[in-house]
């Protein structure tokens, strides 16, 4: 067997697989369709390029995927090594300065001595052992391609981007800065709402104008990325029970908590630009302008990136994908990140390093993996790839898939003793299958390289 792997795709998930086989000492080659092709969503030519939020999510084991973090740190994760070194305060949560992000994972893939990377797009799949990890993005000449090979049709939700507002047209006469449960410092900029105010917000929000979808195109959301107009049509009350609930936000001028709040979270290292928490949307430039001006504090708002929806794409897992990641019907092929089902940059990432092993270990002859179901990444691949599952729609990690646990406990105990139980599981296992042995890198100085200035 060749001992060359095809990695398709640069997001999270890519170049994840691509890291991992590299620092096994396997020759890779990464094709990235942009700069040549561009997709709906994104803007630059670098991998690893965040479209939507800045934030990984919340960094305890308190969360599944605080424990996702740990296991993928304990297999020497590059994603989690560089959002770590370019993170931005975000209370619990760990969030990137995208654009250094990007830039600091692009060098280590692009500066490795066994990674060579394309800028083409391939349009059929590739010979050999390869990694498909071409997101939810995927151009429709390789999308065919796989429809033909695994013999179902893709199925696709919608996903939205939130806008991003400049630091200095935020009036922080009216805004406040403070962090839900008071968690991580006053990291957040929390714009308040009465009562009055919230309801002609929402009431604009519903009759403001919509990009249209196509008539051939069926609306499928994912929950975690819920548009702000499809959680309002759900009920008026909706958004004050969702991203806009005020709890723990007091409002430090009137020791009182508003109605609403719609909170804003740093994007960059410098403290420029600040993502809507949970405001993805579909409604027209002009309209989102118009309508998210009316927010108490954002009257002169300079929106850096306003909101988008985009068509993401998915595999149907559960019948054509082994918990390996190889496909049932081309086993020398594995998917990742996105497009098997998982939702969300670390859940992404996490398939792209499990993939990777994978492909290492098949181009070396030895036998393939997968965690077991009482760890993070194990219980998420148990859900994706559970043979038979219908209506299946994407999946975040959480405790929920996790095994029972035997003994009483509730709340945040339970959840940090799945956490203890998982990443002791998770250690017996990499010991085991000699993961940890192999996935120890042959040139440490070359981890990461320094971002430029």
């Amino acid at each position: 067997m060749a001992d060359r792997v095809t990695v398709v795709g640069g997001g999270l998930a890519g170049c994840e697989a691509a890291w991992q086989l590299a620092r096994c000492g396997i020759g890779v080659d990464l094709y990235e369709m942009r700069p040549v092709r561009m997709t709906e969503a994104h803007r630059t030519d670098r991998l690893a390029e965040l479209v939507c939020s800045n934030s990984f999510r919340n960094a305890s084991l308190e969360t599944a995927v605080g424990c996702l973090k740990e296991e993928m740190r304990r297999l020497g994760s590059l994603v989690l090594t560089v959002a770590e070194r370019t993170s931005v305060p975000a209370g619990a949560c760990l969030a990137v300065d995208r654009h250094l992000f990007a830039a600091e994972v692009t060098r280590a893939i692009a500066e490795h001595p066994h990674v060579r990377l394309h800028r083409r797009e391939l349009e059929a799949l590739p010979d050999g052992v390869a990694i498909i990890a071409t997101g939810p993005l995927t151009s429709p000449p390789l999308s065919a391609a796989l429809e033909r090979l695994c013999g179902a049709a893709h199925l696709y939700f919608y996903d939205a981007i939130a806008p991003i507002v400049a630091r200095e047209s935020i009036d922080m006469e009216i805004a406040y800065k403070a962090s839900r449960y008071a968690k991580g410092g006053d990291d957040y900029i929390n714009c308040p709402m009465t009562r009055e105010t919230y309801y002609a917000f929402v009431d604009a929000v519903l009759a403001a104008e919509k990009v249209p979808a196509k008539q051939f195109e069926r609306t499928v959301y994912f929950e975690g990325c819920m548009p702000i107009e499809e959680m309002a049509r759900r009920g008026r009350d909706t958004l004050a029970f969702g991203p806009m609930r005020p709890v723990g936000l007091i409002d430090p001028r009137t020791g009182a908590r508003p109605f609403a709040v719609v909170q804003l979270r740093q994007d960059d290292v410098e403290g420029r630009l600040f993502n809507m928490v949970g405001f993805q949307t579909k409604l027209t430039y002009p309209e989102q302008r118009r309508v998210l001006r009316m927010i108490p504090g954002l009257a002169a708002a300079e929106f850096v990136r306003l909101g988008s929806l985009h068509r993401n794409t998915f595999v149907d897992s559960p019948n054509v994908l082994m918990p390996t990641l190889q496909l049932r019907m081309a086993r020398t092929t594995f998917l990742a990140g996105q497009i098997i089902g998982v939702e969300g940059y670390v859940e992404s990432a996490a398939a792209g390093l499990l993939a990777g092993i994978n492909a290492a270990r098949l181009v070396a002859g030895a036998q393939l993996v997968t965690p077991p179901a009482t760890t993070a990444l194990g219980s998420l691949l148990a859900y994706v790839t559970h043979r038979g599952r219908r209506d299946f729609q994407p999946m975040n990690a959480n405790y929920g898939l996790f095994p029972p646990i035997a003994g009483r406990g509730r709340g945040r105990e339970k959840k940090l003793k799945l956490a203890e139980r998982a990443l002791a599981d998770f250690d017996r296992w990499a010991e085991a299958e000699g993961v940890s042995g192999q996935l120890r890198p042959r040139m440490e100085a070359r981890v990461l390289p320094a971002a430029s200035p």
